[in-house]
C-alpha cells in the first residue's frame, strides 16, 4: 500500500498576508498522479511554490517526506543567454544539488546520459538549446527534472504552444514517467481534456473554492461552473472525456 507523502491540514497560501487559498486539505499519495486546474491567477503557481518549499504557509499545517523534487518549469520563461548545450542543461539538474560550481564527476555524467536517453534526446545532447523545437525544448527540461533522480515531478504547463503530434507525444512521456519510474506527478495544465484522461486524481482550484479527489469525482459540470464561473459540457466516448464550454458547437 502506497504511503503519504505530502499533507496539508486547513492551510491558507499566498504571499506576505495576503492570502490566495484558504481551507486547503489535501493528502497525496505515493505515486498519485495528480492535475491541478483552475482559471488564471486562481492560485496554481501559488500551491507550486508551497509544495517546492520557496513560500511558507500563511496558517495551517503543511508537511512532506524527505522529498527530491524534480520541477519543470514553463519553457517558455528558459531562455539561456549563452549558448547551452542540450547536455549543458541537463546538467544543470546535478549542479542543484550540489552547488553551481562543483566539478561534475563520472556519475554525473551517467545520471544525465540515461536522462538523455530515456526521453529520446541522445542524438541531440550536443546541440544548442535554444535551436531546438518547442517540443525538443520541453523534453529536454524534462530530462533536467530526471537528472535530479526526483521522488516527485512538477510539470507547469508542458504542452502550452505544442502542435499536436508534439503535444500528445509529450503527454505518452509523462504517463510513462509515472508508469514506469513511479514517480509521484503534479501536471499544471489549462486544458481539461488533457488532465481528465491521464491523472488519476485532480486540484480544481480558484480564489475561495478548492476540490480535491478521483478525476470522476472532481471532474463534474457542477464542480467546474463555480470554478470558472462558465458552463461545461463533460461527456465520455469510449472512455475518454472530452470538456468543452457549452457555448461552443460541439462537431
Amino acid at each position: 500500500m502506497n504511503k503519504e507523502i505530502i499533507k496539508f491540514t486547513d492551510a491558507s497560501i499566498g504571499y506576505g498576508n495576503t492570502v490566495i487559498l484558504s481551507g486547503i486539505n489535501l493528502s497525496i499519495m505515493e505515486n498519485d498522479f495528480i492535475g491541478i486546474v483552475g482559471p488564471n491567477g486562481a492560485g496554481k503557481t501559488t500551491l507550486l511554490k508551497t509544495l517546492l518549499g520557496n513560500i511558507k504557509l500563511i496558517s495551517g499545517k503543511f508537511s512532506k517526506d524527505s522529498l527530491r523534487f524534480g520541477y519543470v518549469p514553463q519553457r517558455d520563461i528558459v531562455q539561456p543567454i549563452l549558448p547551452f548545450t542540450v547536455f549543458d542543461v541537463v546538467m544543470m539538474g546535478r549542479y542543484s544539488l550540489s552547488g553551481t560550481f562543483q566539478k561534475i564527476n563520472s556519475e554525473d555524467k551517467k545520471i544525465v546520459e540515461e536522462s538523455l536517453a530515456y526521453i529520446g534526446m541522445s542524438k541531440l545532447k550536443d546541440k544548442n538549446y535554444n535551436s531546438l523545437s518547442g517540443g525538443q525544448r520541453q523534453r529536454t527540461l524534462i530530462a533536467r527534472a530526471l537528472a535530479v533522480e526526483p521522488s516527485v515531478l512538477i510539470l507547469d504547463e508542458p504542452t502550452n504552444g505544442m502542435d499536436t503530434p508534439s503535444h500528445y507525444s509529450l503527454l505518452e512521456l509523462i504517463t510513462q514517467l509515472h508508469n514506469e519510474k513511479k514517480l509521484t506527478i503534479f501536471l499544471v495544465s489549462h486544458l481539461l481534456t488533457d488532465v481528465a484522461n491521464i491523472v488519476k486524481k485532480v486540484i480544481l482550484l480558484d480564489k475561495n473554492y478548492f476540490q480535491f479527489g478521483p478525476i470522476e469525482e472532481i471532474i463534474s459540470e457542477e464542480n467546474l461552473k463555480k470554478t470558472y464561473s462558465a458552463d461545461f459540457h463533460v461527456s465520455q466516448v469510449d472512455g475518454e472525456y472530452i470538456i468543452t464550454p457549452k457555448h461552443l458547437k460541439r462537431i
